[in-house]
Formats: structure tokens, sequence, C-alpha cells
């Protein structure tokens, strides 16, 4: 199939409304072929990481950012499955801890950063720190930052500055090496709303399922604006946003894993040449001679 993911690419510059973007879509897929391209992309997903790996030039940092229920797990556990672990980490970002919150907000995603050679999938990610506490602006208060000790001091200005830093952050670090692919999940409020009742209905899934779910469900409408303001500010050429239509939850798994091969195949990855052939033949002599 060749879908075309540039549609999914949020553009610099561009005004963004989530409601231009769609939230089910196939792609040509069903969900029998997806599957199938699904494994595929697997199996080729490893083929590149061991080459990313012996390159050693590069590092890759993997952006999800969602709606609770839109599938971030799923995607992780699809497309990432035939990687090897040594290679590639996830990290899951909860509410930041005490310790945490002594240091810049920054500073607990940099030092989960990917060093050359690995693959890093941040689960939630720096974004919460212009999403979550957008929304809920008291939050920042945690913080301490000085001069902003009232909700009433939280202003555009403030919110604009941390687009600026997150964007200079991004840019320095692909400058240095590191490829940034962001994905938001964009599920629709209906399918949502299927997916946190089946957590609930299913008592295997009864663990999955938190009454924050349903806070933030309640902030719908402020969330929508803070994700489309996060899009709209910090897709970059250097660290592009995609919109991934979420209700099809193999359509989704489908296009992340592309995306993720088509920044593979662009990269000109090789395996490093051996110090020097007169030493391999030495080294087969004395091994033959064993």
């Amino acid at each position: 199939m060749n879908f075309d993911y540039s549609k999914l690419r949020v553009q610099e510059g561009t005004k963004v409304n989530l409601k231009n973007f769609s939230t089910c879509e196939e792609g040509g897929y069903t969900k029998q072929s997806a599957n199938e391209e699904i494994k595929q992309n697997i199996k080729e997903l490893n083929k590149f990481q061991e080459m990313f790996y012996a390159d050693d030039r590069y590092s890759l940092l993997i952006i999800l950012q969602a709606r609770d229920a839109a599938g971030k797990d799923g995607v992780i556990r699809h497309v990432m499955s035939g990687i090897n672990p040594q290679g590639c980490r996830v990290h899951s970002f909860k509410t930041p801890t005490k310790n945490e919150l002594e240091h810049d907000y920054f500073w607990r995603h940099y030092i989960a950063l990917p060093q050359r050679g690995m693959i890093e999938i941040f689960n939630r990610s720096h974004y919460e720190n212009v999403l979550a506490t957008r929304v809920n602006p008291q939050w920042i208060l945690n913080e301490r930052i000085p001069g902003y000790g009232s909700v009433e001091k939280i202003d555009q200005q403030f919110w604009d500055a941390r687009y600026e830093d997150i964007n200079a952050i991004e840019r320095h670090l692909h400058r240095n090496g590191m490829r940034i692919l962001k994905f938001f999940l964009n599920v629709s409020k209906e399918e949502q709303k299927e997916r946190l009742l089946s957590r609930i209905d299913d008592p295997h899934k009864n663990w999955k399922f938190s009454s924050a779910d349903l806070q933030a469900r309640a902030q719908w409408d402020e969330y929508e604006s803070a994700f489309e303001e996060m899009l709209e500010k910090t897709s970059k050429p250097y660290a592009p946003w995609y919109v991934i239509p979420a209700d099809k939850k193999f359509f989704a798994r489908v296009a992340v894993g592309d995306i993720i091969l088509e920044l593979f195949r662009s990269l000109d990855l090789h395996y490093p040449p051996a110090e020097s052939p007169d030493l391999l033949e030495k080294a087969r002599e004395i091994l033959m001679k064993e």
C-alpha cells in the first residue's frame, strides 16, 4: 500500500484545527492485510535497528502523545516488538515526583534521552508541560518558578516561552545527531468512550481505568485547544509532528511503523568497516591453527 503520510504531517507555520484531521482511516487496509504489513515492518525495523546501532552516528527519539485510550501502548507493543531490547527503551512519564520538581521541567526527560545507536520511546513526554499544565495551570505552581507565584501570572507569554524553549532543545538535539519523530494519536470522542467503557466492563482491563480519565474527558475542549497550539507551534522540519488517525488501531500501527522506516531509509546507514583486513586474516590464521 502507498498511503501518503505527508498529509498527516503538520507543516511548520500552518494553523492547526484538529477537526480538519481524520480520526478514522483505514488507508486501503483490512485488519488482516494491516497485520501482514505490521509483520513485514517489524522484520525491516529489526534489520535497520541493528545497522543503526552499529553505525553509531545517530540516536532516535520517538514521542507518543494522545488522549487517554488512544492506543499508545498498543502502538509500542505491535510496532516495536521485533526490536532488540538492548537497542531500544520505553520511558513512560507519570506525575512528576518531589525530586523531579526540584529541577526544571525538562530535566527528567533529558536524562532519559537515547545515546547514539539507541532508540528511545517516550510514552507521554515533555509536551505534558504544555498540555496537562496548560489545561490545569495550577499545577505549574508546584514548579515554584520565580515570578509565577499565582495562576493569574501564567499568561500566553509564559506558554510561548515554553514552546520556544522546547523548539530550541529539540533543534540542539537534532544538530548533534538525534532524530526526532513525534506522533499525536488522534482518537474521536465516540471511540474513546467505547474504549473507556471496555476498560470498565472487562475485569481484565479494569486496572487500565482511572478516574483521571474521566476528568480529562470532561476537559475535552480545553485539551483540544492545547493540542492544536502545541502541534502548530512545535512541528519543525527537524522534529515534525504527525497526526495519526487512531480510531482504527491497525491503521495507526501501520502508519507509525511506515514513518519510522521512512526515516531509517533516509539516513544512509551502514556497518562500520573492519579495523584492518590484515588483522582479520591474522585472526583467521590463529583460530584455524587451534
